[in-house]
């Protein structure tokens, strides 16, 4: 039997998945990764606890497995986008690496994107704001300058990981267009935007494939981790990218939506398609690209809403229970409405300062209400992305494929088909961790191509269809939805402002 290993660095844990050669599940195993928010709208990661968490799970899927670590062909990591990692010259991290979400460099992104706005877009084919790593780079430039004068190397995240492991310095050509310095003639770091900000291109590492063999497990990490030392790894890329080449989304107009700590809409497409504030990535498979555009508070929100509302159950079922009851209540809560802005919001309003609610608060509304009002809230912030994306490209939405955590809830994904009027479908897995193992899979010549892994691999398991009444009755609180949100636009920037 021929076993692969993924490693996905999730925004609230790191999962190992193996499996093998026909996309079979061998085991997985998961620990939690914290986030620390110093200030608010600051979100920051301790590296050093995603090696730990790596030298946790890693003994603990191959002995699930049954597996020796000798029986792994190859490992594939990925990570969330625009996480950098920046090393002095002795190799330690200078400071935490700044999340995806953090808000803080809102500034810098504005005078980045009123500088040289129509630059970064046409060579790095994204707009500046807080998500990217280049405005998080001006923030560190300009709040902390020491830490920028230590820097010898810049890591993305996976690529830090991977690091430790092999002991090799490169990334992909994706996490250099996350980082937003890419120039899209190159495929590699753009000199004119690292120049805006005055960044030592030095510090920047290699670009190679996602497929590539960055190197091979060192005698140190093996003893660290539990992996045969000598395994290969390869490249990688960051994980939205490998979870929807792991979905199956392999031909343009195929597309998914990922439900787990930010929410995530993407489409396969078979060009570039440059539509700021929509995000553009390069696909796993050579020549293709996707959409991408997503909002802050997906997973989070949802646990909020079990850790406020459900305090009393203990978390292993409190989960099931928000499912149980959600599906007890008509479409619609009785006329309660959620906006999940609890962390301010990305796409399609890239607005920080809107605030989280619920508007439409009777006598009559039970925790349930609660519950199902946090379901149809996250689907309708996801079907606002939908709505803008299609508006920007013009782009036909197919079937979806659902992905992340909250896929499993039947009643979430039935809201999600009824809000949107889409077919969804759920892979058998879905994850990122899955999808680096495909990538390490074609990397280790386990497949001959990215798309005869697929093929042999990816299968689809459950299907929701939308009901046309419930369309069309979602489409009315839609529209309530979003003319709350407009309306409380002004007071929630008060509210942020403190006036």
């Amino acid at each position: 039997m021929t076993v692969l290993l993924g490693v996905d660095l999730g925004a609230g844990s790191l999962k190992a998945t193996l499996i093998d050669d026909a996309g079979a599940t061998l085991a997985e195993a998961a620990a939690p990764i914290t986030t620390a928010n110093p200030k608010p709208g600051w979100s920051e990661q301790d590296p050093a606890e995603w090696w730990q968490a790596l030298c946790t799970v890693v003994p603990q899927v191959l002995e699930k497995a049954g597996l020796p670590a000798a029986d792994i062909a190859a490992v594939g990591i990925s990570a969330g986008a625009h996480i950098a990692v920046l090393e002095d010259a002795e190799g330690e991290v200078i400071r935490p690496a700044i999340m995806w979400n953090d808000q803080r460099s809102t500034a810098e992104a504005a005078e980045l994107h009123a500088r040289a706005g129509e630059m970064i877009i046409a060579t790095g084919l994204n707009r500046a704001n807080p998500t990217w790593s280049l405005c998080q780079l001006a923030w560190l430039q300009k709040h902390e300058p020491e830490a920028v004068a230590r820097t010898r190397r810049l890591y993305i995240a996976k690529d830090w990981l991977r690091g430790r492991l092999t002991g090799d310095w490169a990334t992909d050509y994706s996490d250099v267009l996350g980082a937003l310095m890419s120039d899209v003639e190159t495929r590699g770091w753009s000199p004119d935007i690292c120049g805006l900000i005055g960044w030592d291109m030095a510090t920047l590492p290699p670009v190679d494939a996602p497929e590539a063999i960055a190197g091979e497990v060192s005698e140190a990490a093996a003893r660290a981790t539990g992996l045969a030392p000598g395994t290969p790894v390869v490249i990688g890329s960051n994980d939205t990218t490998v979870e929807l080449y792991g979905a199956g989304a392999i031909e343009a107009g195929k597309g998914a939506i990922k439900l787990a700590t930010a929410g995530v809409v993407f489409l396969a497409c078979d060009r570039p398609e440059v539509h700021p504030p929509v995000s553009c990535y390069p696909h796993i498979l050579p020549g293709l690209w996707y959409m991408a555009s997503g909002i802050n508070a997906c997973a989070t929100a949802h646990r909020w809403v079990r850790d406020t509302f459900f305090a009393d159950l203990p978390q292993d079922t409190a989960f099931a229970e928000m499912d149980r009851l959600a599906g007890g209540i008509a479409p619609g809560s009785d006329g309660l409405i959620f906006h999940p802005y609890l962390m301010g919001e990305r796409a399609p309003h890239w607005d920080p300062k809107l605030r989280g609610d619920f508007i439409g608060l009777t006598l009559g509304h039970t925790r349930a209400h609660f519950a199902r009002a946090c379901y149809e809230g996250i689907a309708f912030a996801l079907n606002d992305v939908l709505l803008a994306a299609k508006e920007l490209s013009g782009a036909t939405f197919g079937d979806m494929r659902l992905l992340g955590g909250g896929a499993r809830s039947a009643t979430w994904r039935q809201i999600i088909a009824d809000v949107t009027g889409l077919t969804i479908k759920v892979p058998a897995n879905g994850d990122a961790s899955f999808g680096a193992a495909l990538v390490a899979g074609v990397g280790g010549g386990v497949f001959a191509t990215p798309e005869e892994a697929v093929r042999r691999c990816a299968k689809i398991i459950e299907e929701n269809r939308p009901d046309a009444g419930r369309h069309a009755a979602y489409g009315r609180l839609f529209g309530l939805y979003d003319e709350a949100r407009r309306g409380l636009t002004g007071i929630n920037h008060r509210l942020h402002d403190g006036n």
